[in-house]
């Protein structure tokens, strides 16, 4: 871990047979001379400063008298000397506020000081304008990559103290995030959201819907093009972008017999007119928080009989679960409310054998109904079952509702009409003190209000 947290790559880069920036020291003093002095005023306190700071005292308070070390992570190879767009981890965002402004390898400490703990933050500062890392590192120089910030700017703005990478010393006895207790700890942390994470939520909810409109009003272009599902994830992706970081997972744009496979991210099929449309997807603020929304639309404008059926078997499914969401109930019960509505259509539509305990039903619905979501899309995985699982619904947490049926092209169990058919409704709830609210309610989900959605999309584009 001590390597790793000192190091902002994963992969050591050999660039011998790159061109070369001219290394004599006569070009070096000529790069580095005659720059004009650059104002660098403190930015004001980010609103994230003292909730931060609060998360940082609730974990530290769980592990008395002990030094805690949090690593943003390094920067993940793609090939070779390229890199995936760096993203530091979830626990390290969550208690210091820095979203996608952190810098690789950076590396929080909370030291043990008499009965709490003091909180530093350790990062490489960019180097000055006379240093060979300004103008010859590709990796981290101001020339290649753009201006870094100084310890005193990142101090300001997220109300902690910083230091340099370099004076960051790790010892044996230090609890990491690899620490399974820790990472348990920082986990749990997060099942229950406090205000400014609420309001990301909606945010990142907000900026999702917008895409999944554009996506409606993009739906004639994708069914003209071959590969209409990469029209699809393009038209989402961009919107992810202008309104946030990126997307907080790999776009899910699933058309016709795709919308079975649950995790379709080829996104190479087309887009047909007379299929459904299945559009898993999420807008990643630059905070780091996620949303994670489906939706399910008839690519013409219209439900077909069959899949306007399997539609709203699906959407009873989701209000039955949303139905009885709020504090004291077990998480685990959000999944059975909906499995009861799940299987007793499909045993109404004849699809099931005789009962005999099994639960055949879930041949057709395999995953689960809920996840919890913030900083993760699959937020809170480290937690303890009994806290996840079999925990009780607290105001505060956010988790997926998505209930979904899905008839392979291929199933013989189900009439040649249901073949080919996916449909999945996923919402985001946040439990309040009395029920929930459903964040993304104002995303059209009944059927004629899809239909509707598509209609407007479409004469608005």
């Amino acid at each position: 871990m001590t390597e790793r947290a000192q190091t902002t790559h994963e992969v050591e880069i050999d660039n011998s047979n790159r061109s070369t920036t001219p290394q004599t020291s006569t070009f070096a003093a000529y790069i580095s001379s005659q720059w004009a002095d650059r104002p660098e005023p403190l930015p004001t306190e980010l609103p994230v400063a003292p909730y931060a700071a609060a998360r940082r005292s609730a974990l530290a308070a769980q592990f008395p008298g002990e030094r805690l070390v949090i690593a943003a992570g390094a920067m993940k190879q793609r090939s070779n000397d390229t890199f995936y767009q760096y993203r530091a981890h979830s626990a390290f965002a969550h208690l210091t506020g820095w979203g996608a402004e952190s810098e690789p390898g950076a590396v929080l400490v909370l030291d043990p000081v008499g009965d709490s703990h003091e909180a530093t933050l350790y990062f490489r500062e960019r180097a000055g304008r006379d240093s060979d890392e300004f103008f010859a590192n590709p990796e981290i120089g101001e020339f290649w990559i753009g201006a870094r910030p100084s310890l005193s700017q990142v101090a300001a703005a997220l109300g902690i103290s910083t230091a340099h990478l370099a004076d960051f010393e790790a010892t044996q006895t230090d609890r990491t995030v690899e620490d399974a207790e820790l990472a348990r700890a920082a986990s749990e942390l997060r099942l229950v959201k406090d205000a400014y994470e609420l309001a990301q939520m909606q945010a990142a909810v907000d900026a999702t819907a917008t895409g999944f409109t554009e996506v409606l009003a993009a739906l004639p272009a994708a069914s003209a093009h071959p590969r209409g599902e990469r029209i699809v994830e393009g038209v989402f992706n961009q919107r992810a972008r202008l309104d946030g970081n990126t997307v907080g997972y790999e776009t899910i744009a699933a058309s016709g017999p795709h919308a079975c496979t649950l995790h379709w991210i080829r996104n190479d099929g087309p887009v047909l007119t007379g299929d459904l449309l299945l559009l898993d997807a999420g807008v990643e603020l630059d905070s780091l928080y996620t949303a994670d929304i489906t939706r399910t639309v008839p690519v013409s404008g219209t439900f077909s009989e069959v899949q306007r059926r399997v539609y709203e078997a699906v959407l009873e499914a989701a209000d039955a679960a949303r139905a009885i969401v709020r504090p004291g109930i077990r998480f685990s019960d959000v999944h059975a409310a909906a499995m009861e509505v799940i299987e007793r259509r499909t045993r109404e539509w004849g699809l099931l054998p005789e009962d005999d305990g099994t639960a055949y039903y879930r041949r057709y619905m395999v995953h689960g109904t809920s996840h919890h979501l913030g900083l993760d899309v699959h937020d809170c995985a480290q937690a303890r079952r009994e806290m996840y699982m079999d925990g009780m619904l607290e105001p505060g947490m956010v988790f997926t509702i998505e209930p979904g049926l899905y008839f392979q092209p291929d199933d013989l169990t189900v009439p040649e009409e249901f073949r080919g058919i996916g449909v999945r409704i996923e919402d985001d709830i946040v439990v309040t003190e009395d029920g929930c609210v459903n964040l993304s309610a104002d995303i059209p989900r009944t059927a004629d209000a899809v239909e509707a959605w598509i209609r407007d999309a479409q004469a608005g584009a």
